[in-house]
């Protein structure tokens, strides 16, 4: 079993992480954060990122293959927002699977809010592999890659269970 990892705060200041969002994502990141804010979570964590990213991001969407794999995922993540399905209310994410640099106080990116240290890793690491391709911003494709990296986080629980994890028979990625 993974030991927890105490959240930390991004240095980066949230005007940075919004300019280098293309707006589309910009808007999946505020939503994730309405998402959790809604149900009463105590953190951004990445099945709510995957949620809000699947319902904005057509290209995202495709990444997963056929609508109706898409449908099975949003229908796991919709169950989970009123309760039922994949138990995590109140928890904290924290697959452990991405080593992260330990600090003591709450993790947030650019200030947007208390992230679970995956979801944190992941906007991060979107913003790290549109720099890696030379694009001045983030996109949904980029994000989805990036929670892909971490194996062990929920939004790859819900994808492994709706059978559309990237690199699973008959999806792209």
């Amino acid at each position: 079993m993974p030991v927890p990892r105490p959240l930390r705060r991004s240095a980066v200041p949230r005007t940075v992480v919004d300019t280098r969002l293309t707006p589309e994502l910009a808007s999946v990141v505020s939503d994730a954060r309405r998402r959790a804010l809604r149900v009463g979570d105590r953190q951004i964590d990445t099945a709510h990122l995957l949620h809000s990213l699947l319902e904005a991001d057509p290209d995202a969407r495709a990444v997963l293959g056929p609508g109706t794999r898409v449908a099975r995922v949003l229908g796991y993540l919709a169950q989970r927002a009123i309760g039922y399905g994949l138990r995590w209310r109140g928890s904290v994410e924290d697959s452990g699977a991405v080593p992260v640099v330990r600090l003591p106080e709450p993790r947030t990116v650019g200030g947007a809010g208390t992230w679970s240290p995956s979801a944190a890793d992941a906007v991060e690491g979107a913003l790290a592999r549109a720099a890696r391709r030379g694009a001045g911003r983030a996109t949904g494709v980029d994000l989805l890659e990036a929670l892909a990296a971490d194996p062990e986080c929920r939004a790859m629980e819900v994808l492994r269970r709706a059978g559309a994890a990237p690199g699973a028979p008959g999806v792209a990625g």
